[in-house]
């Protein structure tokens, strides 16, 4: 049975993704964690299978699919990420919108359509929930919404004019920004989120405490030793704390404020 290990959800640049796998692995072998050099594929339902492979030993996720769909994984933290909009280990989605839309606020975009990048999304898809609840009538706000399946392709279908609004993670659009800057021509932030807990980190429910302890031990190595500091620096990581599942409840109570606001979905 193969032991995983990927980091799927910040793959902008293939090879900065690559040189955090490497040191990430090395680090765990160092505190006596063994992985394979075996890839998860993530095409179609790959992504959730990966998560819940018996064997994970590490992985990053979204928080709603954490909270929603992977009940038996354990957390084992979470990155700081240093992206414009992050705070600690807190993160923000930006409200993007073509540019001749830019001097709009999200109340201006009533009745015109959003595009997500999936309806498990915290950053795509819950937190605009989130914040056109309080502007929606009669449990609508949006003419209709577009899944586009990535941010990054949600910013291609608004730049084609697909949809006008998109809600993009904060360091996604900051890494666009750094490899891929012609992306966002045309494209303006005209809003941001609140802030909700970073991306969890997650190894499998059968993971020993004392080999949880080890990866939490070899990422905080990862984040402190010089050495790795140009590895982290490229992808905007600029620490790394232990956390528990409870720690995005409160995306759950983002959905239930809608709920209750009468809006069940965009």
């Amino acid at each position: 049975m193969s032991e995983t290990l990927a980091f799927p959800m910040y793959n902008i640049n293939h090879a900065d993704t690559e040189a955090l796998y490497r040191a990430v692995q090395q680090l765990l072998a160092a505190h006596g964690v063994a992985t394979t050099g075996q890839r998860p594929a993530f095409a179609g339902e790959g992504l959730l299978a990966h998560w819940r492979h018996p064997d994970l030993v590490l992985s990053q996720t979204c928080g709603f699919p954490l909270m929603t769909q992977l009940p038996d994984v354990q957390v084992v933290g979470c990155f700081h990420y240093t992206a414009p909009g992050c705070e600690g280990r807190n993160y923000r989605s930006l409200l993007v919108a073509r540019a001749q839309d830019s001097d709009k606020t999200l109340a201006d975009f009533r009745g015109r359509r959003a595009v997500c990048n999936a309806p498990d999304s915290q950053s795509g898809y819950n937190v605009l929930l989130k914040m056109v609840a309080p502007l929606a009538e009669r449990g609508r706000f949006f003419s209709g919404v577009a899944f586009s399946g990535s941010h990054r392709q949600s910013l291609i279908e608004l730049r084609r004019g697909e949809g006008d609004i998109a809600a993009i993670d904060c360091v996604t659009w900051a890494l666009l920004q750094r490899h891929q800057p012609e992306l966002l021509e045309g494209l303006a932030v005209i809003g941001r989120s609140p802030l909700a807990p970073g991306l969890p980190l997650i190894t499998a429910a059968s993971t020993s405490s004392g080999t949880l302890q080890s990866i939490r031990d070899a990422l905080k190595v990862l984040v402190s030793d010089p050495q790795y500091q140009e590895i982290c620096s490229a992808l905007f990581i600029g620490g790394f704390s232990e956390a528990m599942r409870q720690s995005w409840e409160v995306l759950l109570d983002w959905r239930q404020e809608a709920a209750e606001a009468g809006l069940h979905q965009l």
